[in-house]
């Protein structure tokens, strides 16, 4: 089996779990390359929903081994709840599931200083979950931060590394935003008892990963977040603190290149962005809730609900090209059953000039306005469907419009939230 890479196409929320899952059988890695619990993957899997956080959704797969890579930030208290969590359901974790040592540390003076730094900017805030991810990514960038490696040292050496830094912390709590102090000796002492449970999972990257280096191990490499919220190449500063985009599958694996393989995007058949910035096809007021319920466009981290809009094509050429991807999926198509008449961004309008391309920086990407082709609704249910011809003809053409206009072809199509409920369309839409 080829490696893959699952990318989100959109500002996250795209369905990135359920394609996982449902193309991780038969993989011997599962890796997750970037982000931290910031991110949320809804599952059905044995009948029940699951949201995982940090643990990769292949971990459904039982002969699957899951991986946390360098790139990533890790709680190692959420870590512990989602692995007891699953294991509560009989989904069997430890033994199969590997962190890179070298992985950051997400301490709770991350959240604090999140927390506080977002009420401060008040209306000028990124709309961040409070996770921490930003801070603990700029201790990384400081080196100034802790690893998973670390939770590996002597008892002793670990509480004093940990107390050394939290007390670090308390001073800029207190200069920079007058906040009381966390209990330095408290959370060392937690982390202390973590380690003994984490620890075994603890290893070296480079030796871990070795099988896929070398071709003998196959590996499904999972995205966070989308395209549009990448770091460096997203809509900056409304952005996330890691790179979601292909890039990030090598720096936060350590695996060269070459090993990527396939590179997959997925796509929601409309938009939804959560936390602020721009938004060129977003819907307001009536419009928008009719999508979010039907959707059920609610973040599985924050709870917060996601703003909605049409189907963006220059956001999505941009997140194609960007990534070079070789294959889409497009998820929640049934969502869009009982529109009478769907939009389609097909450029932009900026001061009076016609964009075609996209334009990154917010401040621009702010004043667009789209230009939308109209397509009729289908109004009848999509989600018994299961072969590309069941489909009402205006779906398909929707769906043919989307793949010609993005360049890729369309491998899968999500009508439901089951893992059953979805059209595999190997050649693209237009090739059936």
């Amino acid at each position: 089996m080829s490696n893959r890479v699952i990318i989100g196409g959109q500002w996250g929320d795209e369905g990135k779990g359920k394609i996982v899952d449902a193309v991780g059988e038969g993989v011997d890695w599962v890796i997750r390359y970037q982000g931290g619990a910031n991110a949320g993957h809804t599952i059905q899997a044995g009948g029940r929903e699951h949201v995982l956080h940090l643990l990769p959704s292949g971990v459904f797969h039982e002969k699957a081994r899951c991986f946390l890579g360098n790139g990533m930030v890790i709680d190692p208290w959420q870590l512990r709840d989602e692995i007891v969590a699953l294991e509560e359901q009989d989904v069997r974790v430890r033994g199969r599931l590997f962190v890179a040592a070298s992985a950051h540390l997400i301490l709770p003076y991350h959240r604090r200083l999140d927390e506080l730094r977002e009420a401060k900017l008040r209306r000028r805030n990124i709309g961040t979950t409070g996770r921490g991810i930003g801070p603990a990514y700029v201790d990384k960038a400081w080196r100034h931060g802790m690893r998973m490696g670390d939770l590996l040292l002597p008892k002793e050496n670990l509480e004093r590394k940990v107390i050394e830094k939290v007390l670090d912390a308390n001073e800029a709590l207190s200069e920079l935003y007058k906040s009381d102090p966390l209990p330095a000796e408290v959370i060392a002492e937690e982390l202390v008892v973590l380690a003994k449970s984490l620890g075994p999972m603890i290893v070296n990257p480079y030796e871990a990963l070795a099988g896929v280096r070398e071709g003998r191990e196959s590996a499904l490499f999972e995205g966070a977040q989308g395209t549009l919220l990448d770091f460096d190449h997203g809509t900056y500063p409304f952005v996330t603190s890691s790179n979601c985009s292909v890039g990030g599958a090598v720096t936060g694996t350590g695996l060269p290149p070459r090993c990527l393989g396939e590179v997959l995007g997925v796509f929601k058949a409309y938009c939804t962005r959560v936390g602020n910035g721009p938004f060129p096809t977003e819907l307001l007021a009536d419009e928008a809730e009719c999508l979010r319920q039907l959707g059920g466009e609610y973040g599985a981290t924050t709870g917060r609900p996601r703003r909605c809009g049409w189907f963006d094509l220059l956001a999505g050429r941009y997140a194609v090209d960007l990534n070079g991807m070789t294959g889409l999926y497009i998820t929640k198509l049934d969502v869009l059953d009982s529109q009478a008449a769907l939009q389609v961004a097909i450029a932009y309008e900026l001061d009076g000039q016609r964009l075609e391309s996209f334009p990154v920086r917010a401040e621009l990407l702010t004043r667009c306005r789209p230009v939308y082709r109209e397509f009729p609704g289908w109004g009848s249910a999509t989600t018994a469907c299961r072969r590309l011809a069941e489909l009402p003809g205006p779906a398909r053409r929707y769906l043919e419009f989307i793949e010609t206009s993005l360049g890729a072809p369309i491998r899968g199509i999500s009508v439901g939230r089951g893992r059953d409920e979805t059209i595999w369309t190997p050649n693209g839409v237009n090739a059936a």
